[in-house]
């Protein structure tokens, strides 16, 4: 592998109507009195092949846009995003997912989705529904899963796709612990043959066995980037002085 991620002074831009709802830029230049915000402003970031990386910051720092914009779902409004390797985004429990199918089928379909041939896909099922641990709830509509049984579900396929980059967002929070050691072992196979992680999250212990540098995110800019120990303290020092 030979994973890259450069982000240069990237900036991502969200429109809002006068209700305060988002609306997409088509959507936006034929309304009137639409408001706008930056997501993302001015954020560089460089990450190397095998680095796995920590998304941190409070709620509405921009982990999630940032995520997003590296994966391709958001557009730069400013800068750039340049990404060199297979993409791997799990970016909601739910991504990929469609209630009505079932794991079965869900996984033929985000198989499929990354480019997988049908054959392959028919052979490798078997061990999709055995690694995913749903035994029989595999062949069960997903809308009757609970959360950590679509986000196993969701990990498992986009693992077997067998990813460059594996981009979380808080994902791996709704795993119970036996899945988050399979979930960490595949981040250190990922990081062994040079691919790249980067997850986002608030559970700072299961973030630091996943990555050990972190990037600390506040108001949509970076404003630590480093050691994940050092990084961490950056953050929680702020909270505390905030809240005193």
């Amino acid at each position: 592998m030979s994973a890259l991620i450069h982000v240069r002074g990237l900036g991502v831009r969200f429109q809002f109507d006068r209700q305060g709802r988002p609306v997409t830029p088509a959507a936006a230049r034929i309304r009137r009195h639409c408001t706008s915000a930056w997501g993302l402003r001015g954020v560089e970031l460089e990450i190397a092949p095998g680095e796995c990386v920590a998304l941190v910051g409070p709620n509405g720092a921009g982990k999630t846009t940032l995520l997003r914009a590296i994966a391709g779902v958001l557009a730069a409004d400013e800068g750039s995003v340049e990404v060199q390797g297979r993409l791997g985004p799990l970016l909601s429990v739910e991504a990929g997912l469609v209630r009505l199918l079932t794991g079965r089928e869900s996984c033929r379909l985000l198989c499929a989705m990354a480019g997988l041939p049908r054959g392959r896909v028919r052979t490798l099922l078997p061990e999709l529904q055995a690694e995913s641990g749903l035994a029989e709830a595999f062949d069960r509509p997903v809308s009757s899963y609970s959360q950590g049984m679509r986000a196993r579900l969701g990990f498992t396929a986009i693992a077997y796709t067998e990813p460059e980059i594996l981009l979380l967002d808080e994902v791996h929070e709704a795993l119970d612990l036996e899945f988050r050691e399979l979930l960490e072992a595949r981040v250190r196979r990922i990081a062994r043959d040079g691919g790249i992680v980067v997850a986002a999250g608030h559970d700072h212990e299961e973030l630091e066995r996943l990555a050990s540098r972190a990037v600390l995110l506040e108001g949509g800019s970076v404003s630590a980037d480093g050691h994940f120990a050092k990084v961490a303290r950056a953050y929680f020092d702020g909270v505390e002085a905030a809240t005193a």
